[in-house]
């Protein structure tokens, strides 16, 4: 058994049943709701385990909508939307609140698997790509940037000239190199422009601007000493 669960939110028990069936076949753990009010029930109990959510839209006492503005107050769990109604409508509806997955019924369980498992992979790349360097925290899914613990305000350029050279760890990077790569060939100036964002970079990332090193007659290169 692994450490995935899962949370099957239909009233009807012969679809919940069809779900699980499937999903344990996969060695997931399922958590059953059969209304909205128990899936939030559910879920504020096991919120840290549960991996992620198949919730059907058309419910007793509090229908699918209601609860996925409910979690989504709280969660950014990944949620599959369960439907017998296929309008586009709907799926936008759906998308602006926060769905990560729209499938209508009637379904296919094997495909629902494998959207479950596709869905999970993402996340789990996702989770991947938040890394630190030395108390330089870099998450790429949120291109945001963080020293010990604090936000550091940059633009979009300086995000991805920092990127760049992080995933070029101890890489030494000619100043052409990272102009092609980070500017895409779309600037035609003076390559010392990368010299006066990188000094912006360092003076924002206090201390930890040491870790771009200058290589005289090269570039730069970025290494956590």
């Amino acid at each position: 058994m692994n450490d995935i669960t899962v949370l099957v939110v239909d009233d009807e028990s012969r679809m919940r049943k069809l779900i699980k069936d499937f999903l344990m076949q996969k060695g997931y753990n399922i958590l059953e709701a059969g209304d909205g009010e128990e899936a939030l029930k559910i879920f504020r109990e096991y919120q840290n385990k549960i991996s992620i959510i198949l919730l059907d839209v058309m419910m007793p006492k509090l229908d699918g909508w209601s609860v996925l503005r409910q979690i989504r107050q709280t969660s950014k769990v990944p949620i599959i939307m369960l439907t017998a109604r296929g309008e586009e409508q709907d799926e936008l509806f759906g998308f602006e609140l926060g769905v990560d997955e729209y499938i209508s019924k009637p379904f296919s369980p094997k495909i629902l698997v494998a959207r479950v498992e596709a869905i999970l992979k993402r996340v789990k790349g996702d989770e991947k790509e938040v890394k630190d360097y030395g108390g330089l925290v870099i998450d790429a899914e949120g291109r945001t940037v963080t020293v010990d613990g604090k936000t550091i305000e940059m633009s979009l350029r300086e995000y991805e000239l920092l990127k760049y050279l992080v995933d070029n760890e101890n890489i030494a990077l000619s100043r052409d190199k990272i102009l092609n790569n980070v500017w895409n060939y779309d600037y035609y100036g003076d390559s010392r422009t990368i010299d006066s964002h990188i000094k912006k970079i360092r003076h924002k990332l206090g201390k930890k601007g040491k870790y771009i090193q200058t290589m005289r007659g090269v570039g730069y290169k970025f290494e956590v000493k």
